[in-house]
């Protein structure tokens, strides 16, 4: 049995939910990445703890307390309500925010990593050559970390299309609005709907392997020296 037309719509929502995030947590992300590894600061450990928050937190946990703040009586629902936008709970900007926060540390770790490996000396020297901090991050810093902007980018839109529990939460289950493809595949099985479920949980499992296989074979090899 093909894809139905649902499923096909939840397949299409969630690859729009995962590029507007990624897109999203890209201009976010960089300066936090960028903060976190050039920072001496005290505050880096706590900041770096909860960026990093999310990998160890249930989804429910921050779907739940996602869901006071953007409600009607939470200070982002009041917000949103005294701007004239409404309340984002159960709404498709509401899943973008709530996915933004739960794949910020997917987006800031490799982004991190990438920045502290470059190390101080290209930077010292485009200071030489009166460069700005500014001018040094965007012809230095950014070209010398690609590998690291693309291995963020390809897990943070893998990890958004395979979020369940905090878009369920924040979203519910709206066809065409928040109806998400790994919350299609839990009506399905609800439904006792196998073939279903089967059929939608076998693309998303290629999908997966992809990323893997892209992530792996792109990797770098140091024995080679690229």
């Amino acid at each position: 049995m093909p894809l139905s037309d649902s499923d096909l719509q939840a397949l299409w929502l969630t690859v729009r939910l995962a590029g507007i995030v990624t897109l999203i947590l890209l201009v976010v992300g960089t300066p936090i990445a960028w903060w976190l590894a050039r920072a001496k600061s005290w505050w880096k450990g706590p900041i770096g703890a909860v960026v990093a928050l999310p990998l160890v937190l249930p989804p429910s946990v921050l779907g739940f307390y996602l869901l006071l703040a953007m409600g009607p009586h939470g200070p982002v629902g009041q917000l949103t309500q005294a701007l004239g936008i409404g309340l984002l709970p159960f709404t498709f900007w509401g899943l973008v925010i709530a996915s933004v926060f739960y794949s910020l540390p997917f987006m800031v770790q490799p982004l991190q990593t990438a920045f502290e490996a470059i190390g101080d000396r290209p930077l010292e020297v485009a200071a030489t050559l009166r460069a700005s901090p500014l001018d040094a991050f965007f012809t230095v810093a950014v070209p010398l970390a690609l590998p690291g902007f693309l291995t963020a980018s390809i897990l943070t839109f893998a990890h958004t299309v395979g979020e369940f529990g905090v878009v369920l939460m924040i979203g519910g289950n709206m066809p065409g609005v928040t109806r998400v493809a790994s919350v299609q595949i839990y009506d399905h099985v609800e439904a006792l709907e196998y073939m279903q479920a089967h059929h939608l949980s076998a693309v998303m499992l290629i999908f997966s392997f992809l990323v893997l296989l892209i992530l792996y074979a792109w990797r770098p090899n140091p024995k080679k020296g690229v």
